[in-house]
């Protein structure tokens, strides 16, 4: 019998809670529907849970310092749920550490595949299911496909071995700047999608029918693993 997947609600919109419930429950997940930041805090330091659905807006203690203090000990995925734009950028940085975030109002379509798809990131999928077509070498500052080396500049080097060691991860802009060049000499964000737009070019040469660099609208950029055929 295959191990059921533990979901922690963190919203106190009882309303919205309880349609995400009921579409968790559809896809066979067990919930746990938590109002209070404090609360939510100990429940993942004590309880079994495979990933936290998180409101920004909590009263108290407000999702983000719940995301901070959850990941002083813990690396369970973790996912806002945010009506603040202007936040994203912190909810993704190393200083939240938030793995994804849903834009309310949102679909709850939309909520269980993001779970979905940090579920795959966090624990992995079979051989079977999933090709080891990208190999990342840091120390000869290579990638390769399918053992073929991808001839690449150092930025564009940085930015494709951190989307491709974090899949399903979505990254601002602001983000993969700041990966690409440690100097910040190079101010404007947009020049990322000048980059992604040459490494798509150079991974399309090898994989004609694969898009594995996803744009996410007004936000930045994912990488998905190539799924075997």
């Amino acid at each position: 019998m295959m191990k059921q997947v533990h979901i922690l609600i963190v919203e106190d919109d009882a309303k919205i809670a309880a349609v995400l419930i009921d579409y968790f429950s559809a896809s066979d997940y067990v919930t746990q529907h938590i109002s209070s930041g404090k609360s939510a805090v100990e429940y993942v330091r004590t309880k079994t849970v495979d990933l936290v659905v998180l409101d920004l807006m909590l009263p108290q203690l407000d999702g983000m310092e719940v995301c901070r203090r959850i990941r002083t000990f813990s690396q369970v995925p973790i996912i806002m749920l945010t009506a603040r734009v202007d936040e994203i950028d912190r909810l993704l940085g190393l200083e939240v550490g938030a793995d994804d975030y849903v834009c309310k109002p949102f679909s709850p379509r939309e909520v269980v595949a993001r779970v979905k798809a940090q579920l795959r990131r966090m624990h992995g999928m079979s051989a079977s299911q999933k090709m080891s077509v990208f190999t990342v070498d840091r120390e000869q500052l290579r990638i390769h496909i399918n053992g073929t080396a991808l001839l690449l500049t150092l930025v564009e080097f940085r930015l494709l071995a951190e989307l491709i060691e974090h899949p399903d991860r979505v990254f601002s802009r602001q983000q993969l700047l700041d990966f690409a060049h440690e100097d910040q000499r190079d101010i404007n964000d947009r020049t990322i999608d000048s980059h992604i737009k040459n490494i798509r070019r150079k991974i399309a040469a090898y994989l004609p029918n694969v898009d594995c660099l996803q744009s996410v609208y007004g936000v930045g950029y994912r990488f998905e693993m190539p799924i075997d055929s």
